[in-house]
């Protein structure tokens, strides 16, 4: 069993009411009438809590239709993702506002953690898989209109703070308690640091879609990591970071400010083919999306999100890039948690928190997942 802290050997948990209610050594009190599952030396993990995802399952979040959002969600669910911010991408505004309401909805209905709007306020040349004739200023008053269309559930706003209005839209992201991600920008170190000072606490996919960093101009990733106020989404998928990489940003920020996510969009879960990401077409090939159009070969496009899941980002963290499973796993649950207000909730396997849960075996493959004390796949 993972904790925060370490792993537990022979450890056990008692879940009551859809909640753990004590658990970590094998001494736990049992009561006369508890039903036990042996998970036989098996891993127990808190469910995977994803920042940003904007699908799966052949499915995406920015439809704007409900029953889609619901497939991508139980794609995820099956990978042991238990909490999850939908994440839309470019549109028009008022294409957004309607896919805000639709899943606003679900966030009432806990099916959601939130909504993630990407864009549209992007800077152009940094703009990767985002439709350039959609992105504008972050004008406040549009920052405000997509934050009131998600009714009380937006929870995270990607900007590129350089663009006209971008300062001024931080400080309006802060004082609505909405978290302000610097991504698909090309702030320079200075503006990236003053973004911060205004409230900023997340970078989006850092080391994607933003200036390398140099030693003359370090760009906004030096400003991201060195400041202990911000959070850094990675992308680990073989494709988006080296592992090299992905070491200098665990090191630098330290687990409890690296959020593991997916940034999948509706290939996720599925194989090779043809895919829409809003309103571009992206070619899944060996399982890499890529955006395709006519003037670009097959597989040669502009990276499009990904095709990832948590449990295969776990994976791969710990076999392949050797992080400690306390590490990636604090990266995958706990932090997320925190991040999105919900670190009493949900993200530890611990006292008082959701009976959110995910059985892995030695190859840490998913076989059994729990959401809420209820087996959504039982082992």
């Amino acid at each position: 069993m993972v904790t925060p802290d370490a792993v537990v050997e022979n450890g056990e948990v008692v879940v009551e009411g859809g909640a753990i209610v004590d658990g970590a050594t094998a001494d736990v009190a049992e009561p006369a009438d508890t039903a036990v599952v042996d998970l036989g030396g098996r891993w127990l993990v808190p469910g995977f809590v994803d920042l940003h995802v904007h699908g799966g399952g052949g499915a995406s979040f920015s439809a704007g239709n409900a029953e889609e959002a619901l497939r991508a969600i139980a794609t995820h669910r099956a990978h042991g993702t238990t909490t999850m911010v939908a994440s839309t991408v470019t549109g028009a505004l008022d294409d957004l506002a309607g896919q805000a309401g639709v899943l606003s909805e679900l966030v009432e209905q806990g099916d959601l953690a939130g909504v993630h709007f990407e864009g549209p306020f992007i800077a152009e040349n940094r703009c990767g898989a985002h439709d350039p004739t959609l992105l504008r200023d972050p004008d406040p008053a549009d920052v405000r209109k997509l934050v009131d269309a998600a009714r009380g559930t937006a929870r995270m706003m990607t900007l590129a703070p350089e663009l006209p209005g971008g300062l001024a839209s931080v400080r309006l992201l802060a004082d609505l308690g909405v978290l302000a991600a610097v991504g698909h920008t090309d702030a320079s170190y200075e503006v990236t640091r003053r973004a911060i000072a205004a409230g900023a606490r997340v970078a989006t996919h850092l080391f994607n879609a933003m200036p390398p960093l140099a030693h003359r101009v370090p760009g906004p990733i030096a400003a991201l990591l060195e400041d202990e106020r911000v959070a850094v989404e990675l992308v680990n998928d073989g494709t988006h970071l080296h592992p090299s990489v992905l070491a200098l940003a665990f090191r630098s920020a330290g687990a409890d400010r690296v959020a593991l996510i997916t940034d999948a969009m509706g290939a996720a879960g599925m194989g090779d083919g043809s895919y829409p990401l809003g309103p571009l077409r992206v070619e899944v090939v060996d399982g890499v999306a890529r955006i395709a159009d006519e003037r670009t070969p097959p597989g040669t496009g502009a990276i499009a999100g990904s095709t990832l899941t948590l449990d295969r980002a776990l994976r791969r963290s710990v076999t392949v890039d050797g992080l400690p499973i306390v590490d990636a796993v604090r990266a995958l649950s706990t932090t997320p948690a925190r991040l999105l207000g919900l670190g009493d909730r949900v993200g530890a396997i611990e006292p008082g928190r959701a009976a959110d849960l995910v059985v892995l075996d030695e190859a840490l493959t998913v076989v059994g997942v729990m959401r809420g004390g209820a087996w959504l796949a039982r082992p």
